[in-house]
């Protein structure tokens, strides 16, 4: 499993690395979220501050589900999709595979957004351990379930409206936890963000679980 994981996460992320889809793509549209996010709330940074740990994940969130239909479209032409199906590789090593590579592609996003809103709205990154430690546990539960849920979408026609539909709801309780775990850490409490990011973990071993018991029923559905 973990063989067919780390030949699934190489090749979705060597073609990434050609396409720079998530590079020309991906990046500049969460950097359009967080600078419209900031047009619309003023420049008083006294109103930014506050605000900007849930601005931030929820340009992470919307982010997320661009970077997991892109997973899945590289599967869709040639046939590609059959020959994923067929290649014999062990279904929860595909689904470990695909989750870390968009997990990959959501660290390096999440550390340009960072470095982003602290230079937009004036936000001092204080917790360091606790931002780090709660960016991992969501990037994981955020790319378990697109992953999960693309798989679901990817063999119908409206994937394209249908994944956020499915994906948004189940992964609210990663976007509060994460933005409550920010929130503690930014405002000098990393402690209180220790119980938030406990619940962040919880949910990311649940998603990973259902996503590799799941996984190899949905894509022969699919």
């Amino acid at each position: 499993m973990w063989h067919d994981a780390f030949l699934v996460a190489g090749k979705d992320l060597r073609i990434e690395l050609r396409s720079k889809v998530a590079l020309n793509q991906v990046v500049p549209f969460a950097a359009v979220v967080i600078l419209l996010f900031g047009l619309a709330l003023g420049p008083n940074r006294a109103v930014l501050s506050p605000a900007a740990a849930g601005l931030f994940w929820v340009a992470v969130l919307l982010s997320s589900v661009l970077a997991t239909q892109r997973s899945f479209a590289v599967e869709a032409a040639d046939g590609a999709r059959d020959g994923l199906r067929l290649s014999g590789l062990d279904p929860a090593g595909i689904f470990l595979g695909k989750a870390a590579a968009v997990a990959g592609e959501l660290i390096v996003l999440e550390a340009l957004l960072s470095v982003g809103v602290a230079v937009l709205y004036g936000l001092e990154l204080t917790g360091a351990l606790v931002l780090i430690a709660t960016c991992l546990a969501a990037t994981v539960g955020l790319a378990a379930v697109g992953v999960t849920y693309g798989a679901i979408a990817s063999g119908l026609r409206i994937k394209e409206t249908l994944l956020p539909l499915l994906f948004l709801p189940v992964a609210a309780p990663v976007l509060l936890g994460a933005t409550k775990a920010w929130d503690e850490a930014l405002t000098g409490r990393p402690g209180a963000g220790a119980g938030w990011l406990g619940l962040l973990v919880v949910f990311a071993v649940i998603y990973v679980a259902v996503g590799i018991v799941a996984f190899g029923p949905l894509l022969e559905e699919a």
